[in-house]
């Protein structure tokens, strides 16, 4: 698994879980995985020769002729495990922001802020939290989509169509790094780990900074120092939001990893909760990434 990208993903519990010892066999399951019976699992060998002397030969051949137990039976995390979580906590996204988009103007700032501080605290509660809860998870999901509600309630009001473009422009982010991941052409190496930690420490300082020159009103653009200085005629932001848009697209590449790893080891089925909450966390950030930049490439124009 790709340490040192998402810590949902490099939490003790979740890494804990990749790297436990396989699932063991079902009881009745040969070495080969060609047959099980339904039943306890069996701690020992000899309670399972014991039983075979039990059994006559026709008994014994239609327990090696059923299937082995898959993924789904013996309670380990699937990839359609993560689609459909997945899938459910974006669509809590979707409704949270659907109620900002709705409301009136002032209760719409109100449930942003709501969600925006709500959904921070869930961040950290879920992301140390020893065992996945759904709920929270889900109430994550929520807060966030009356935060991006909100924000795209603003910016698309000032710069009309930027919502629905950041929403298609995430989509495809999403569609392609999942292709090249799928297709082997870009992984998480150890080299390019590295340059990501940097460059998310960087980008972290300066978004700190940024934000602390704007509250003490240091500067008065709309976007703080993305738009208060110029290189060669286009805006800071520019730069900085294509870099944020790379990285944020690294750690989707980076959760892929973390979730082949956990479908691989036999990780238990809750932590699809986990794997969701993660890939979440990741394209909300992506959202808001790309939303902010074209609102920037429009205010320039």
């Amino acid at each position: 698994m790709a340490l040192g990208g998402n810590p949902i993903f490099n939490g003790k519990n979740f890494r804990g879980a990749t790297q436990a010892p396989p699932v063991p066999q079902a009881y009745g399951q040969n070495n080969y995985g060609q047959g099980r019976v339904p039943g306890q699992v069996m701690d020992a060998q000899s309670g399972w020769m014991s039983q075979q002397q039990n059994m006559s030969q026709d008994q014994l051949q239609q327990m090696y002729n059923r299937p082995a137990a898959g993924p789904a039976e013996t309670g380990r995390m699937t990839f359609d495990d993560v689609i459909v979580k997945t899938a459910i906590c974006l669509a809590a996204v979707v409704a949270g922001a659907a109620v900002t988009l709705v409301v009136g103007q002032s209760l719409a700032s109100l449930l942003m802020i709501v969600g925006a501080l709500g959904g921070f605290v869930l961040a950290l509660v879920n992301t140390f939290k020893k065992q996945p809860s759904p709920a929270l998870i889900l109430a994550y999901a929520a807060l966030e989509g009356l935060f991006l509600g909100g924000l795209t309630r603003i910016l698309d009001g000032l710069y009309p169509g930027v919502g629905l473009q950041a929403v298609i422009g995430t989509l495809s982010v999403f569609a392609v790094t999942l292709v090249l991941f799928k297709s082997g052409k870009v992984r998480a190496t150890p080299k390019a780990m590295r340059f990501f930690m940097i460059a998310t420490i960087g980008y972290a300082v300066f978004a700190l900074i940024n934000m602390i020159m704007m509250w003490t009103g240091a500067v008065d653009s709309p976007f703080g120092l993305r738009t208060s200085f110029q290189i060669f005629g286009i805006p800071l932001g520019v730069f900085i939001g294509l870099l944020a848009i790379g990285l944020a697209a690294f750690s989707l590449i980076m959760d892929f990893t973390s979730i082949e790893a956990g479908v691989r080891s036999g990780a238990p089925e809750r932590f699809s909760w986990t794997a969701a909450f993660g890939l979440t966390v990741t394209l909300v950030w992506l959202y808001v990434e790309i939303i902010r930049l074209l609102a920037i490439l429009r205010g320039d124009d």
